[in-house]
């Protein structure tokens, strides 16, 4: 359900922000394991369950959506294009994990080849992906936030 108040959607902002340290941290620790692939996977199953969880906690995930009357849809896609939000209102799908990874591709590469660097490599490694995660995260929680906030303001409005 799409927040009532600007109250209610900034404790749902603030508790997407926590979550998203904890991905960020969850996928560090991925990047620490010097097994090729690990650090690609543990960002993957981590965005397979964290971005649609934000997007539920804002009201803007496919099966919330799906439940609203035509017109509302209709207004929540609009916004949802308006923003340009690529991933709330979908099915986190290969194509749009893709469109993810294509975000973090920089910093995945980086982090790849900083793991084999002596001592320090690990620990580069593990920052980037930390921030790469942190990036992505806290974009789809802004989104997310942006369509929340214009939808309750249209509210108001009324």
């Amino acid at each position: 359900m799409i927040p009532q108040t600007l109250e209610e959607l900034d404790s749902i902002a603030k508790e997407c922000r926590k979550m998203t340290t904890k991905a960020a941290l969850l996928s560090a620790a991925g990047a620490t394991i010097p097994a090729p692939g690990v650090d690609v996977a543990t960002d993957i199953t981590i965005l397979l369950k964290f971005i649609p969880k934000i997007s539920r906690k804002f009201g803007l995930s496919k099966e919330q959506i799906d439940e609203y009357d035509d017109e509302f849809k209709i207004l929540i896609f609009d916004l949802l294009k308006k923003e340009g939000t690529k991933f709330a209102g979908q099915y986190m799908t290969r194509k749009l994990l893709e469109a993810i990874m294509k975000r973090m591709g920089i910093r995945i590469t980086a982090g790849r080849v900083a793991k084999y660097i002596p001592f320090l490599g690990r620990g580069i490694s593990a920052s980037i992906s930390f921030g790469a995660m942190k990036i992505v995260a806290n974009s789809h929680s802004n989104d997310c936030y942006k369509v929340a906030k214009e939808l309750i303001e249209m509210n108001k409005s009324k």
